[in-house]
């Protein structure tokens, strides 16, 4: 709608023309608008959509204008969710921290109030994209300029990371660091790049997770505290921790190559934790055998030089009875065993001869001689 100025400006000011704050003479710019005048024309619109406007004065005005400030302070109330952190900013500066629940802050744009999610767990990937596909659904892309890393022995390995945080402090992650979110992914890349090149392949491969995922978790809360980023980060896990797709295959040869290696060490000391106790249960069987076999020698030789001692004792005393007596103990024991008869000659010549006779007991116990065939044609 043009401008009705009569009085040389839009703003319809009269007494001629004026400058640009209505003093002075016009240098061309306009006039800035009255606010009287202002007030009059959203007296007259606001009477054109009342009803009964044509009662409509400075009293209503009163009460509109008491409205809008009542609806404007009423703005002020918000509300903190449980699982949020409100934040108060009073003219963009940081004022204070509210707790969950009913919440006032003045106005806009006195202040304003920002509600961050703090327990919500959020994740970030390193070496790895999550797609999700509507047909096949969520897939999984290999990042390799992310998850290719140098070792400490100078090796490659495919390293794919999560990493899992919260915020603690809503007002340090809002307005400490620019991209929170591009910040810790920065940080979880160059950590875990940090300890993996502080290890070597073999134990980053086998049993050494656990400890580079603590070593990892450390790092980064160290670096994000200092950053002063209001994040604790919650988890550290190695999804993936291959060697490079092309030496792989190459790679699991040798892992199966020692996998059969440490397989025949532990039945070889199987077999060793079997034969050893087996030997030293022999040996010391033939220790105690021997142990006892040098006893009882021992036994036997102090008995027979008792005996003898003894026996030499009575020899002194009466020698002949001894000697007789030791004679006849010794062909006892020789002839003992023996199917013969003794004669003494002396003894035969007193008794004058033995009479023979036949051995019919030993002739019944002796087994018959089969008897010979004569050869055929032969005659007696």
């Amino acid at each position: 709608m043009p401008w009705k100025n009569q009085s040389g400006g839009p703003w319809g000011g009269g007494g001629g023309p004026r400058g640009p704050w209505g003093q002075g003479p016009q240098s061309g710019g306009p006039t800035p608008p009255n606010l009287e005048d202002l007030i009059r024309k959203g007296q007259d619109r606001l009477k054109s959509v009342l009803p009964g406007s044509g009662n409509f004065g400075g009293r209503g005005t009163a009460l509109v204008i008491l409205a809008l400030v009542v609806v404007w302070m009423l703005s002020g109330f918000y509300r903190v969710e449980p699982d949020e952190q409100g934040v108060v900013l009073r003219f963009g500066k940081f004022v204070q921290l509210t707790q969950p629940g009913l919440n006032y802050h003045l106005p806009y744009p006195i202040e304003t109030a920002f509600t961050p999610n703090v327990t919500r767990v959020k994740r970030v990937d390193i070496g790895m994209r999550l797609i999700e596909d509507p047909r096949r659904g969520t897939a999984l892309r290999d990042v390799p300029e992310e998850s290719l890393m140098l070792t400490g022995d100078e090796n490659i390995v495919d390293v794919d990371v999560s990493v899992f945080w919260v915020i603690n402090n809503a007002a340090n992650y809002l307005f400490n660091v620019q991209y929170p979110e591009g910040t810790i992914k920065a940080v979880a890349e160059s950590a875990m790049r940090e300890v993996i090149g502080r290890n070597q392949i073999q134990p980053i491969l086998t049993g050494a997770r656990q400890n580079i995922e603590l070593a990892v978790h450390d790092l980064m809360q160290k670096t994000l505290d200092e950053y002063g980023a209001g994040v604790t980060i919650t988890q550290v896990q190695m999804q993936k921790v291959d060697p490079p797709s092309q030496v792989i295959d190459s790679f699991r040869d040798v892992q199966a190559a020692r996998a059969d290696a440490e397989r025949s060490q532990n039945e070889a000391q199987a077999y060793a934790n079997r034969v050893v106790p087996e030997a030293r249960g022999r040996a010391a069987q033939v220790i105690q055998a021997a142990e006892a076999y040098r006893e009882q020698t021992v036994a036997e030789a102090r008995g027979q030089a008792a005996r003898y001692l003894s026996v030499f004792e009575e020899y002194r005393k009466a020698p002949e009875v001894t000697r007789r007596r030791l004679y006849l103990e010794t062909m006892e024991r020789v002839f003992g065993s023996i199917d013969k008869i003794i004669i003494d000659p002396n003894t035969g010549q007193r008794g004058g001869g033995v009479v023979p006779y036949l051995p019919l007991g030993e002739l019944e116990r002796r087994p018959a001689t089969p008897r010979a065939t004569p050869p055929a044609g032969s005659t007696r």
